[in-house]
């Protein structure tokens, strides 16, 4: 799957879930304000978030796009994602704490309760929820085949923030109907506001939870992290596999962004090989690794012999 490819079904699949938020957070607050609940407020309070971190996420992927110039040379993709896990965390953190604040106050304080609306919007939610949530299932599995490796294990390790964002916000949002449901079940059977007002707190720690995973998810790319062990080996067997090239005595990988990585690399080439079989062959090298890895944008390729390059000379542009 190309890097364009990879990248338009990631755009889609945080559009999907940001339309479905958008539909459910609204009826969801309909039917908080009618029949009285708290815990349906609160789910509110979350689809409310999870749509705010989809447009932020929509903007980072089309920011990320952008050309490189002299004061980004590698691109606006870790810059873009800086500012989305930052928006998904403030507004996942200040949806949490409202929510725990508004169910701690509900269950010394609870009204009437319309059990109804409720039960009807919770199903509908969970529906919606679940299709979005399936979809996002559908990419994983589609790009975890590409790569060869488990959905979970490529959902651990792939830097496309925005797909990992959706899958945490669709899992978040269909525990959190389940709490809500259960907050209004008991609450009705026992008739005490408690079990709604602590469904709406449970709700609130979810939040907080998945403002601390999305955060790290999107802030581990900004601070120089290297590529998975598997990828590596994979990169150094592409380069040692190349005429002339005897050994790959030093590799540095890093992940720029989402769909971006950096491959620096010290090479043995055989002892009688020329400067020009050198230039033909790093030449093809790096035309391989693209080809293989459309992920791959910049590729450093020296002989061995000379200094081992230090990361910032590694990450340091050619002069022109």
């Amino acid at each position: 799957m190309s890097d364009a490819g990879v990248k338009s079904e990631s755009v889609l699949t945080v559009l999907v879930a940001g339309l479905m938020n958008l539909a459910i957070a609204i009826a969801k607050l309909i039917a908080g304000v009618l029949s009285g609940s708290a815990a349906m407020v609160s789910e509110a309070a979350h689809s409310a978030a999870d749509t705010v971190t989809e447009v932020m996420l929509y903007i980072a992927l089309r920011n990320s796009v952008k050309p490189a110039d002299e004061a980004h040379p590698f691109g606006y993709g870790s810059t873009a994602y800086m500012w989305a896990a930052l928006a998904a965390a403030f507004t996942f953190v200040a949806g949490g704490l409202f929510s725990i604040t508004h169910g701690f106050h509900s269950m010394h304080d609870g009204g009437e309760t319309d059990y109804l609306i409720s039960y009807v919007v919770l199903a509908i939610a969970f529906v919606l929820e679940a299709v979005s949530f399936l979809r996002t299932i559908v990419q994983i599995r589609s790009e975890s085949r590409h790569w060869k490796v488990r959905p979970a294990r490529f959902l651990r390790y792939t830097p496309d923030t925005s797909l990992k964002a959706v899958f945490l916000e669709d899992l978040a949002a269909l525990i959190g109907l389940l709490l809500a449901a259960l907050g209004l079940m008991l609450t009705e059977i026992t008739g005490d506001p408690f079990y709604d007002g602590g469904a709406s707190v449970l709700i609130g720690v979810l939040l907080l939870i998945v403002a601390v995973l999305l955060g790290h998810a999107n802030i581990s790319l900004l601070i120089g992290r290297s590529l998975p062990p598997r990828f590596r080996a994979s990169v150094r067997a592409e380069l040692e596999s190349t005429e002339d090239v005897t050994a790959v005595q030093d590799l540095l990988t890093l992940q720029l962004g989402p769909t971006s990585v950096l491959v620096a690399a010290k090479i043995d080439f055989r002892d009688d090989a020329t400067g020009e079989a050198i230039e033909r062959t790093s030449r093809a090298a790096e035309a391989r690794l693209r080809q293989r890895y459309p992920m791959i944008t910049y590729v450093f390729l020296s002989p061995w012999g000379e200094a081992a390059p230090t990361p910032d000379e590694a990450l340091r542009p050619p002069s022109p």
